[in-house]
């Protein structure tokens, strides 16, 4: 099973250089995520909604940004999307030396909402390119490498972060996050493939951005093909487990903070988080190892396999919810997670699948927007619910029962399908 990763990476220059750049960037995008967390933890007194609302930031750009990121996807060069959004991002990053007391803590929340704008152009112009730089048979196999290698860079990212923090302090990891940026935009520039889709059209202009034409456009497009149109709503589901970003710091934080040879709270604290953060990680690597090797290319597998995936993540997190100790909560993190970055990767390779080219920009953007919002509005109703006194305990067990919502409507597509 692993020789086909080695195959692809081995013999695709282009997707060779595109993983490196995915492995630089992303190992620094956890150790930096952790390390926000922490900071925000610290110097608001432990308030969850600090967190809630940093990951607000985190991801709900995304979806406010998904009209004008697919139309500039879809008319020029993605490659050149990328990059300088990966340049961007590290004088961003930056920004977040400057915080060092709590009067300054207000800048953390508009450096955060700036950076991931540059994340809502980027990452479709990430899932777009494939098709362009890998053969029709390995588009499922490049998924789940990418979808495995940014497991494994939260496995050790957030459990090494932590780590880091600890020993080094935050300003190194918010170094070492800037500098990754800036390693993965030197990788991409590297890249040399075709981009059809900006072939033909008129030179882009400022004005171009606000012509929503191409946006109706997409969204006609997308509603015309059924399967696509419901395929489109798989990440939205998944974003309602968007709760994990702000619940298993404090859960790590508050419920499982680890006594390992006798270290003080506040470095259990971290430590518990890391482990917890780290587990969401392995998880979600594990998931589409198995997930590709069951699924190999099968369409009716693919769609089957993200009902599946729903149901692992809400009897994960009703376990977490009731887990005695830290090991029984990393198990059940470990399970939730491998559903989600399985249907992750599925209904990435089914949109692949189903999707032209000069409409993918548009229909990525979508697609992760949704998800965005989703997530966006979990995470800050997490922060709110742990605020107002309900346990972090009952929440768990509350997103998982949540998670049954996109289980049974993925179900009911799958019935429709089969009439």
């Amino acid at each position: 099973m692993l020789s086909a990763y080695f195959r692809l990476l081995r013999a695709n220059r282009n997707f060779r250089l595109l993983w490196l750049a995915q492995v630089v960037s992303e190992m620094g995008d956890w150790f930096y995520s952790l390390a926000v967390y922490g900071l925000l933890l610290e110097l608001t007194g432990n308030k969850a909604q600090s967190v809630g609302l940093a990951v607000v930031l985190q991801v709900l750009p995304h979806a406010l940004a998904a009209p004008t990121a697919g139309v500039l996807n879809d008319r020029i060069s993605r490659r050149a999307i990328m990059i300088g959004a990966d340049v961007a991002r590290m004088f961003i990053v930056l920004g977040m030396l400057a915080v060092r007391t709590p009067g300054m803590v207000w800048l953390v929340y508009p450096l955060l909402l700036v950076e991931t704008i540059g994340a809502a152009f980027f990452e479709p112009a990430h899932s777009a390119v494939i098709p362009n730089i890998v053969a029709a048979d390995q588009v499922l196999t490049a998924n789940a490498l990418s979808s495995i290698t940014w497991s494994f860079c939260l496995a050790v990212g957030a459990s090494a972060g932590g780590l880091a923090a600890v020993l080094f302090g935050r300003d190194a990891v918010f170094l070492l996050n800037a500098l990754s940026f800036l390693g993965s935009a030197w990788l991409i520039r590297k890249m040399r493939f075709e981009e059809p889709h900006a072939a033909g059209h008129p030179p882009f202009h400022a004005r171009d951005l606000v012509d929503f034409r191409p946006v109706v456009e997409g969204v006609r497009y997308m509603r015309g093909d059924a399967r696509l149109f419901a395929t489109v709503f798989v990440k939205g589901g998944i974003g309602l487990l968007g709760a994990n970003n702000v619940l298993l710091p404090i859960l790590g934080r508050q419920v499982f903070a680890t006594t390992f040879h006798g270290l003080d709270p506040g470095r259990g604290a971290v430590l518990g988080m890391s482990l917890l953060m780290g587990a969401r990680g392995a998880g979600s690597l594990i998931g589409p190892l198995i997930g590709r090797r069951w699924a190999a290319d099968a369409r009716a597998r693919l769609s089957l396999g993200i009902l599946f995936g729903f149901l692992c993540a809400a009897a994960g997190y009703v376990w977490l919810g009731t887990s005695a100790s830290l090991t029984l909560a990393v198990f059940a993190v470990v399970l939730a997670h491998a559903g989600t970055s399985t249907n992750w990767v599925f209904s990435s390779t089914l949109l692949q699948m189903q999707t032209e080219d000069r409409f993918r920009g548009r229909v990525f953007a979508a697609d992760i927007g949704l998800c965005m919002l989703t997530l966006s509005l979990s995470s800050y109703a997490a922060g709110v619910a742990l605020d107002s006194g309900i346990s972090a305990r009952t929440f768990a067990v509350i997103i998982g029962a949540v998670m049954l919502i996109p289980a049974g409507a993925w179900a009911w597509v799958l019935a429709r399908r089969e009439r």
